[in-house]
């Protein structure tokens, strides 16, 4: 009898037992069902062997993407095979950097279009560097449009940003264009839908379980056509108020980056930033004072120069761009006194040479900032250059980065102490007017000037 109970305990035991295990699996198994879904709905959950992948793919990027600063042509590297690897590089990164200040040379002589022109070309191809890196990270994933997306809305911003330039500086022609008048008086409602077309196309391409990805990808697009399409833009509006506003930053930011180099080379000790481990305060403060010089000098050379000084407009006369004028009051040379221990020396100069200062100031304290932007942004992805078209010195961004900020700083500049209103830019605006609109101001201008005119 006693023998039957134990049995019987044992047994409910038993049961107790499985039926808790059963209770258990069940639970376990609910619970990986609920984690199932909520991975599925949480797109941005990655797999170990997706993050491994990616780590891969950066590793691998160096190797992927051209470098500028190991390429050397043959003629060079078998010229130079005898000097150590450090002077060999100073020599082919010379040789290119003279070779470039001597294209801008020849750029400048070909005029503004010239300019403008160049100044797309060099848009097109930091954007297309900066695209290309995002690309080789993120195929990894096959995210379906990128690329197409991407140069779709590089032309896009281009259409808003460069008809804006031409509805303002020639918009009085464009006009006469029977064709082109609809184009000027909807140019931004345009510019909208196109970007609309843009942004439902992006919508239609979103893949489930990358959505973060994506998104992110979106962002990168947008912030580099913040810093590229934008910064063109400005580019072009500095030209328009006179080449020396163009040219004297971009020479400034050269010499800086020159002259930095030179002086950290030749006795740069100390460092001066992490993301740039070979720059150095010897080639900081040495190029900073090397600019200043620089910019007196170069900006009193070229004010004596109408052909630099003279803002170009549209002239109705000629039906093209003109570059005459009467210098204005930077580009004039004024009488300026100095006393220095009670001895009084006078002397003249073009204000202008006074702006210059705090050019090459922005340039050498500031300007070099967008460099090392560049630094951390190639670090963040394990990669020496953004592409190797200019041996020596990477690609088009790597020498680039900095003269987009110069030329942020330099459009601020003139808009809050330089520029003052612009009679043929208001003409412009009065002819694009309706008939009516442009009698009905004549009748109150007639009004206000009517002593005067008495």
């Amino acid at each position: 009898m006693a023998e039957v109970r134990r049995r019987k305990v044992e047994e409910a035991g038993d049961d107790a037992t499985n039926t808790q295990l059963g209770s258990s699996a069940g639970t376990s198994a609910e619970a990986e069902k609920r984690n199932s879904s909520a991975a599925e709905s949480s797109d941005h959950i990655e797999s170990e062997d997706e993050k491994l992948l990616e780590e891969k793919c950066l590793d691998e990027l160096s190797n992927l993407l051209p470098q500028g600063t190991d390429k050397k042509p043959e003629i060079l590297d078998s010229a130079l095979k005898d000097l150590p690897e450090r002077w060999k590089n100073w020599v082919i990164r010379g040789i290119f950097t003279w070779i470039m200040i001597c294209g801008f040379c020849l750029i400048i002589y070909g005029g503004p279009l010239a300019l403008m022109i160049t100044t797309l070309l060099v848009q097109v191809k930091c954007f297309e560097e900066i695209i290309s890196i995002g690309y080789h990270v993120y195929r990894i994933n096959g995210l379906p449009w990128f690329r197409s997306l991407s140069w779709y809305f590089l032309l896009t911003s281009n259409y808003f940003f460069y008809g804006e330039n031409l509805v303002d500086y020639f918009g009085v022609a464009i006009n006469r264009v029977e064709y082109l008048k609809f184009m000027v008086t909807y140019h931004r409602f345009l510019s909208f839908a196109l970007y609309c077309i843009g942004f439902v196309w992006f919508v239609l391409s979103l893949v489930k379980k990358y959505y973060l990805r994506q998104f992110s990808l979106f962002a990168w697009t947008h912030v580099s056509l913040l810093i590229v399409v934008t910064q063109s833009y400005l580019i072009i509006q500095n030209i328009f108020e006179g080449l020396i506003w163009f040219i004297v930053p971009v020479s400034m930011i050269v010499c800086n980056d020159v002259m930095a180099y030179m002086f950290g080379f030749f006795f740069g000790k100390t460092p001066l930033i992490k993301l740039s481990p070979k720059k150095t305060w010897e080639g900081f403060i040495g190029g900073g004072f090397a600019t200043v010089i620089f910019g007196l000098i170069f900006s009193y050379i070229l004010c004596n120069f109408q052909y630099f000084v003279c803002p170009i407009v549209y002239s109705e006369e000629l039906g093209s761009m003109s570059m005459n004028c009467e210098p204005s009051y930077l580009f004039t040379p004024q009488e300026y006194s100095l006393s220095v221990f009670g001895i009084g020396k006078s002397f003249r100069m073009y204000p202008f040479v006074w702006h210059s200062i705090s050019l090459s100031l922005f340039s050498s304290i500031i300007g070099p900032f967008g460099g090392f932007f560049a630094s951390g942004f190639k670090r963040a992805f394990k990669i020496k250059d953004f592409g190797d078209v200019i041996p020596g010195h990477g690609g088009i961004m790597d020498r680039f980065d900095c003269q987009f900020l110069m030329a942020t700083f330099v459009n601020v500049y003139i808009s809050s102490f330089i520029r003052t209103p612009s009679p043929a830019k208001l003409l412009t605006q009065i002819y694009n007017l309706k008939i009516e609109q442009q009698f009905q101001i004549l009748q109150s201008l007639k009004e206000s000037l009517g002593d005067v005119l008495n």
